[in-house]
């Protein structure tokens, strides 16, 4: 990476004297296309039902990661009854999270410096393994190794994707396929709790709800070694010369920070006690370690501006800072639905596993189908800004109407309001991908994609943290007012599902603990609608520009 951005303030004359024949570069280092720019190439040397085809293993690898991200939402109880151990209950969902978000920024640089097309590979390669050992998991403990792998794995290669579809796409196709990232993301997310479920209620058992990764990932290999385009950043630069300009002291400080952080907001509430020794130490070691960090970026320690893990020339630009809270807020307003709506209907309507997901089929169809509306339209018509200030509005309503669900809320009732919400977060869940790509110089673009990755799971991973502090801290509140013999433990165990003691109860004394239950579920909305304010509010510090050199032809192989 070359100098820091330059200030927003800078005058616009010095920006329109750095202007080209094709583009110019705005005061904050944003590229925009200047006016008659001829239709841009598509930068790949493989056409036709080749491309097509690889196209559909890249995202196929977006389905299995995502199907991973939610497939043991449903499957948790058996895996407990299966291996014991149900203290190391919340570490399924947070090994894997926090393997992805803490090593975001890392793959960015990485892909960066090798080969994407090895270095994705090498991610599909890890991301099996880790498959293969939740799949053959003797105990909790190998099972949270396994999960950490994927994490880890799967953030590589989800940044892998959107490398390559940045490597291998004109800027005006560029949205559509981003696009279609959403949609085998979408239906992964949905089809997790449903592949999980179905599992664990057949014959062959929850263990495949993991293998079945393998045989995806075996179909695909084919087109992953001989079909996908290798792209080399640093064609003829040594790999040992590579290798020293990947920022290990800034990668390990930020991965420290990260850890640190997600941990005391997974574990405060839940596992500790919020004023704990415990939390309180996480909070302040994370602190220190952000501190830390900051220092050995901004000074250059054991660094350099080219090689510093933290790309802080986004710091100056407006725009990509815009882009990163907005992604942060649309992975929360995606997920928090993805886990509440399955739980809801599993504790008030008595669904098993498999129907439970199936419930999330309105919020699911309508967030796909506006993922793809939004690439198609943005590919054609440039303007990104209206996205999220619409997709905002709805959210928040759709927030709103999901926190007043109570008990006695019709089934329809609760599909429109899911209607909504989907709607909202599909018109711009994806969106920032493409943006930021076209508003960087083409250097920054795998540091874009690094980022705004980051941005997404760090949403989803802090905001599920906290979603899932305030509906066990309502239960773990309320319930025992209604059941003070009970120890706490056996209430834990009846809101994680790993108890029959809901079965035991006098239909009274029942229907008030899933008032309770409800309660925290519907309070867990409040965060959608804080994060539907914030993407409303935050777009109109967004530039009224076009982008994507619209008079290009969409979708050109």
């Amino acid at each position: 990476m070359s100098a820091a951005v330059p200030d927003e303030k800078t005058p616009n004359v010095a920006a329109e004297s750095s202007c080209s024949s094709t583009a110019c570069t705005t005061p904050d280092n944003e590229k925009q296309e200047a006016p008659g720019d001829e239709p841009e190439a598509p930068p790949r040397d493989i056409s036709g039902w080749k491309w097509w085809l690889v196209m559909a293993s890249i995202l196929s690898s977006i389905f299995f990661y995502a199907l991973d991200n939610t497939v043991v939402a449903d499957i948790q109880p058996v895996i407990i009854g299966d291996l014991g151990e149900l203290e190391k209950l919340t570490w399924l969902s947070v090994a894997f999270l926090l393997g992805a978000t803490a090593t975001n920024l890392i793959w960015g640089k990485v892909y960066s410096q090798f080969n994407a097309k090895w270095t994705y590979i090498l991610n599909i390669a890890v991301f099996e393994i880790g498959s293969a050992v939740c799949g053959a998991a003797p105990s909790m403990n190998v099972m949270i190794v396994g999960r950490a792998l994927c994490g880890v794995a799967g953030a590589g290669l989800y940044v892998g994707v959107m490398t390559l579809i940045a490597m291998t796409t004109s800027l005006p196709e560029r949205p559509l396929y981003v696009g279609g990232t959403g949609l085998t993301w979408g239906i992964g997310i949905v089809l997790g709790p449903v592949v999980g479920g179905g599992f664990s209620e057949s014959s062959v058992g929850w263990r495949w709800a993991f293998y079945i990764n393998l045989l995806i990932g075996a179909l695909c290999a084919p087109v992953y070694l001989f079909l996908l385009p290798s792209k080399d950043p640093r064609r003829g630069v040594a790999l040992k010369e590579r290798s020293r300009e990947v920022d290990i002291v800034g990668a390990a400080l930020q991965m420290a920070a990260l850890t640190t952080f997600i941990l005391a907001i997974s574990w405060g509430g839940v596992v500790f006690p919020w004023n704990s020794g415990q939390v309180i130490g996480l909070f302040v070691a994370s602190g220190v370690l952000s501190i830390v960090l900051g220092f050995q970026q901004v000074f250059l320690v054991f660094t350099t501006i080219e090689c510093r893990i933290i790309p802080v020339e986004f710091f100056g630009s407006r725009t990509v800072l815009v882009l990163f809270a907005s992604t942060a807020a649309a992975g929360a307003s995606a997920f928090v639905p993805i886990y509440m709506i399955p739980l809801y209907f599993q504790f008030t309507r008595g669904d098993a596993a498999l129907d439970a997901g199936v419930r999330l089929l309105p919020f699911i169809i309508l967030m796909v189908a506006t993922i793809l509306t939004n690439g198609a339209l943005l590919s054609k018509f440039g303007y990104y800004m209206p996205w999220y200030t619409a997709g905002g509005l709805l959210a928040l309503t759709g927030g709103a109407l999901m926190y007043t669900v109570d008990l006695n809320t019709s089934t329809s009732r609760i599909y429109g309001y899911t209607v909504i919400l989907g709607l909202g977060v599909g018109l711009w869940i994806q969106a920032s991908f493409a943006v930021a790509q076209a508003v960087v110089e083409p250097k920054y673009v795998p540091a874009a994609v690094g980022f705004i990755t980051l941005a997404q799971f760090a949403g989803i991973t802090i905001v599920m943290a906290i979603a899932n502090t305030i509906f066990l801290n309502e239960c773990l509140t309320t319930i025992p007012r209604i059941l003070p013999n009970v120890p706490r433990e056996e209430i834990e165990a009846a809101i994680q599902g790993t108890s029959d003691l809901l079965d035991r109860l006098s239909s009274d004394v029942r229907t008030r603990v899933l008032e309770a239950i409800v309660s925290g579920i519907s309070k867990s909305y409040a965060l959608v609608i804080a994060a539907g304010a914030l993407v409303a509010v935050l777009s109109f510090l967004m530039k009224h520009e076009r982008l994507f050199n619209v008079s290009a032809a969409v979708g050109a192989a």
